[in-house]
């Protein structure tokens, strides 16, 4: 749990240190956007501040693809829209563990909540070394090292011209799988993430044989199948490891009142 307290520099410099690593794999990630972004046709203004508030990697890459391939403004916020309802799921786990803090601190851990603050944060709660400041810092540094990289990769476009013969669109792919290989730490974890490559590679093959699907809704399709999946052929195991929770913590009652 992170209660409140006062915010401290310690605490702050431990989020930046802590966060250094999203800094460091954001601007590659950056770079791709800030290059599409120019591509597509967006001034460098305009990349740079949509990236400054919106802070959503996968959302801006679907909003920039959906808005290009269809011409569709409203398409584009929808699409961006579904792919991000994964961070109302992110902030109900993490307000569980915040307890009365300011209104000003909620807001900015909200606004810089990403998969990857929200993975470093859930970690250091369960070790007990999360603080308002630490996760204040992490947001932070995640949060300068995605304009940083959009930053130069729209500038970079200007003057050094097409940079994705560098592979640089792979960057996203890239970050998600690191991130699923240091995440994953159970086998029921991993088989989702197996099962969610296999719908996303059957959905590759269905359109190579006429389905006609845009590429941008693989990823909305591929987690609302995995999760549905995971939900039922799961529910099983939880309901077993829930049974035998409750029966030792009756036993445990138990011999304490003996």
């Amino acid at each position: 749990m992170v209660a409140a307290q006062d915010i401290t520099f310690e605490q702050f410099r431990a989020g930046l240190k802590a966060g250094f690593p999203i800094f460091l794999s954001y601007l590659p990630i950056g770079i791709a956007f800030g290059v599409l972004a120019h591509n597509y046709g967006f001034t460098p203004f305009q990349a740079i501040l949509m990236s400054t508030l919106v802070l959503s990697g996968s959302g801006q890459f679907v909003a920039l693809s959906t808005l290009f391939l269809s011409g569709s403004i409203l398409a584009s916020v929808l699409a961006s829209f579904i792919v991000n309802l994964r961070y109302a799921l992110h902030s109900v786990v993490l307000s569980t563990h915040l307890h009365g803090l300011r209104m000003r601190v909620l807001t900015w851990l909200a606004y810089t909540l990403t998969d990857e603050t929200f993975a470093l944060n859930s970690a250091a709660i369960r070790e007990n070394k999360a603080s308002p400041g630490s996760m204040l810092g992490l947001g932070t540094i995640a949060w300068l090292g995605w304009i940083f990289g959009t930053t130069l990769g729209t500038f970079g476009s200007l003057y050094l011209g097409d940079l994705s013969a560098f592979g640089i669109h792979f960057a996203i792919p890239a970050m998600y799988c690191a991130l699923f290989v240091a995440l994953a730490s159970n086998l029921r974890q991993l088989w989702c993430g197996i099962g969610a490559s296999l719908i996303v590679v059957a959905l590759y093959g269905l359109n190579l044989l006429g389905l006609g699907l845009q590429i941008y809704w693989f990823s909305v399709i591929t987690a609302l199948i995995a999760a549905t999946i995971a939900v039922f052929v799961f529910r099983k195991q939880d309901e077993r490891d829930d049974l035998r929770a409750t029966e030792a913590a009756a036993a445990k009652t138990a011999k304490e009142g003996s």
